[in-house]
């Protein structure tokens, strides 16, 4: 597991920064947005330097300009970047009781895992106390186009996106790891119709896992439930229950994603009722 680098109070902080983000921090303090002259006059900056500062926020995508008025305002791209960590948060919240009902009823092991760049991230776990440990972490780096949960994330992308990817290169991890773009494409085709994805001894030697994709109200896929095991525990009797599990759990989780943020608290009450019953 990597380790958290601890602050270094010695090294100084990038002045062009702090201003930077005093200037979002004002304009969310505001409701009708803020122009150049009050910016610079209520935070006492250079009226040269904070343009340039607010020209390349809005060209970025952060900022918008009203044209009638002149006053700045928080543009889509920064609302997008708060969503996605509030929906990062509330994703793992929602989908533990469901993780840990799979785990119950598989006795393996269960990720929930998203795509960051160009590779699979676990940011959820429940690990099984019913088979030998699996060596994985919340936060670990996973070959997306090697892993089952890998492979879920990716049969929701576009061509072109996929395409994008493919350009990274596919590390070969053993002789089964998937490096042809054109058979890795073939494989997704199969994963977006079957709805689950399979690593059979792709990224580790030993090691199956079965995934699934998660989908928001959208339908746009947003992250993957997974079972990890060895060969003794997913082969040719057990599979076709796993994906059944697995599938079934995905498609919970992605239901809930739906709903209005009370039900969901609802939901996760009785759940966690549950459990403990």
């Amino acid at each position: 597991m990597r380790k958290s680098i601890p602050m270094d109070i010695r090294t100084k902080s990038v002045p062009a920064i702090e201003k930077a983000m005093a200037v979002l921090e004002r304009l969310a303090a505001s409701q009708n947005g803020l122009g150049l002259s009050e910016l610079t006059r209520e935070l006492s900056l250079p009226k040269s330097s904070t343009y340039g500062m607010l020209l390349t926020l809005e060209r970025l995508g952060y900022l918008h300009r009203n044209q009638d008025t002149g006053r700045y305002m928080f543009g889509m791209k920064i609302l997008s970047l708060a969503n996605m960590a509030l929906n990062g948060l509330n994703l793992r919240k929602l989908a533990m009781p469901h993780l840990k009902r799979l785990m119950n009823k598989t006795h393996l092991t269960v990720h929930m895992t998203v795509q960051e760049h160009h590779e699979a991230v676990i940011i959820e776990k429940a690990d099984s106390p019913y088979t030998p440990k699996v060596e994985t972490w919340v936060g670990k780096r996973m070959g997306i186009h090697c892993t089952a949960a890998g492979k879920a994330l990716l049969s929701g992308m576009s061509e072109a996106d996929l395409d994008k990817l493919i350009r990274y290169g596919l590390p070969r991890y053993n002789d089964n790891t998937i490096v042809s773009p054109k058979k890795l494409k073939k494989e997704l085709e199969t994963v977006a119709k079957e709805g689950y994805a399979l690593d059979d001894e792709e990224e580790t030697i030993g090691s199956r896992c079965v995934g699934a994709p998660i989908r928001d109200h959208t339908g746009k896929v947003v992250a993957a439930v997974s079972v990890a095991g060895y060969k003794q525990q997913i082969h040719h009797e057990t599979f076709p229950s796993l994906v059944l599990s697995v599938k079934e759990t995905a498609a919970a989780i992605s239901q809930q994603l739906k709903q209005p943020q009370e039900v969901r608290d609802i939901d996760n009450n009785d759940s966690e009722r549950i459990s403990l019953a």
